[in-house]
């Protein structure tokens, strides 16, 4: 999957093997004196630093105390003794199969098939540092799961700073698992009060999805209208991503909510403090962006079972009559963090090679990877997942092309664009020797391409996420 380093004033640090544990809340998060005492913090700094992103291993570990410039706003490591609930001071439990509000969506406007509770035989903390989220199956064949959310709603970005919401978790590792769907995220403050019939408009951030026990995840932004700028009731995605190790282990998974620039917003999402996808305000348009960003979110951690999102990804109706029983999500610790200004920001000029990220970049990407989705001016590189490398190349001022070269041969590609927002085109793009290419006419300076595929790969059909490209 695309990845680099975190910036440097993230409150992600490289990880060790733990010994008490920390995490990120739904909605979200987490003084010596004298030579010996300087030496001391200059030491709790360095094992602070090294504990916060987490990878492998299933002991509980204690977070970090935020960089400069960084205060945590909620935390919970899940402490609490062997077999006992949540503090419902902080956290809410869901019940039943959807919001009791008029007009909501029943099994949560999903499908899914699980009936939430409060009984510790599906969310418990297991004594040793982590929160269990447990789907049971029953005698009669049917589903009891978890889902919870931080009472809070106000976790969110300052105009001029950040926000980051992160939880280390270790996905459910059942021996059958077509149906299951593990998934933490956050969403807009306005849906509680409402039982989400306001969705997607007050946005969501997907900040871990895995379907049908795959060991792999997806991030997705959800924003607008259904069926509007954000593609709902799909979002904005990176579309299922490689995730070695993540039903074995604990790994730490994270988005930040980028409002350095307010005229360059930004959402970048991470695994283990590796940036993997990410999705610039200028995607959509202002008032979409500013009515599903810039406010406060509360965070949720569920493990359904069936439903729209395993059905999509297996081309059948979830769960198959094999699938395992009691495979629990374990979550280590979750918090939220928050800056009011400094890191990040806009970066404007020209990249060749390498990879860009954090901010918006505006100019020429020739090579290498550009994480931001958004190509300003002739491209000569694009954009690369372990999938496929894609992208837009002018050919004249009124023409462009687009390319996608998958990484392992596609029976067939399609493309699908609209120019300047406008009257979506679907096209079978042509194959040469192995590079899939549609021209795109009527162009003028300025003109915003935004482009998806649809591919083939060994069978199955998969989705990219959307791109934009600006015709110079």
């Amino acid at each position: 999957m695309p990845s680099s380093d975190a910036a440097p004033d993230s409150p992600f640090r490289p990880a060790h093997r733990r010994g008490r544990s920390h995490r990120h809340h739904p909605g979200h998060r987490r003084a010596l004196r004298g030579p010996l005492a300087i030496a001391s913090a200059l030491l709790l700094l360095i094992v602070g630093a090294l504990t916060l992103a987490v990878s492998g291993g299933s002991e509980a570990v204690a977070a970090a105390a935020p960089p400069t410039g960084w205060t945590t706003v909620f935390s919970d490591d899940f402490n609490g003794a062997s077999g006992t609930g949540l503090n419902r001071a902080n956290w809410l439990y869901d019940l039943g199969t959807g919001y009791n509000y008029p007009g909501a969506a029943g099994n949560w406007g999903t499908g899914e098939l699980e009936t939430a509770t409060d009984s510790t035989t599906n969310v418990y903390q297991d004594g040793a540092g982590h929160l269990v989220i447990k789907p049971v199956k029953n005698a009669a064949g049917q589903w009891t799961s978890g889902r919870i959310e931080t009472q809070r709603t106000d976790f969110a970005a300052p105009a001029g700073g950040q926000l980051q919401i992160s939880a280390s978790l270790q996905q459910p590792n059942p021996q059958h698992g077509l149906g299951y769907w593990p998934a933490f995220w956050a969403m807009g403050a306005a849906a509680r009060p409402v039982g989400a019939t306001n969705w997607p408009g007050i946005g969501e951030l997907d900040i871990m999805e895995d379907v049908n026990a795959l060991s792999q995840h997806s991030t997705t932004f959800h924003c607008g209208v259904w069926a509007g700028e954000c593609h709902d009731p799909d979002g904005i995605s990176s579309g299922l991503q490689a995730c070695a190790g993540c039903q074995t282990g604990f790994h730490t998974y994270s988005v930040i909510v980028d409002r350095t620039n307010t005229s360059a917003e930004q959402l970048r999402f991470y695994l283990d403090g590796s940036l993997t996808y990410s999705v610039s305000e200028n995607q959509v348009s202002t008032a979409t962006w500013q009515a599903a960003v810039d406010h406060g979110f509360f965070a949720i951690f569920d493990v359904a079972i069936g439903g729209s999102y395993p059905n999509k990804v297996c081309g059948c109706t979830s769960p198959s009559a094999d699938i395992s029983s009691g495979a629990g999500m374990s979550v280590d610790w979750f918090a939220v963090y928050q800056t009011t200004g400094g890191s990040g920001g806009t970066t404007t000029g020209t990249t060749t090679g390498g990879t860009t990220t954090g901010g918006t970049t505006t100019g020429t990407t020739t090579g290498g990877t550009t994480t931001g989705g958004t190509t300003t001016g002739g491209t000569t590189g694009g954009t690369t997942t372990s999938d496929f490398t894609a992208g837009v190349t002018r050919v004249d001022a009124t023409h462009a092309r687009i390319s996608f070269t998958p990484t392992t041969a596609a029976a067939y590609v399609d493309v699908h664009y609209l120019v300047n927002g406008a009257n979506q085109q679907n096209f079978r793009m042509a194959n040469n020797g192995g590079t899939w290419t549609q021209s795109v006419g009527s162009l003028t300076a300025g003109s915003v391409l935004t482009y998806w595929f649809t591919y083939e790969k060994n069978g199955p059909q998969y989705d990219s996420p959307h791109y934009t490209y600006t015709q110079s």
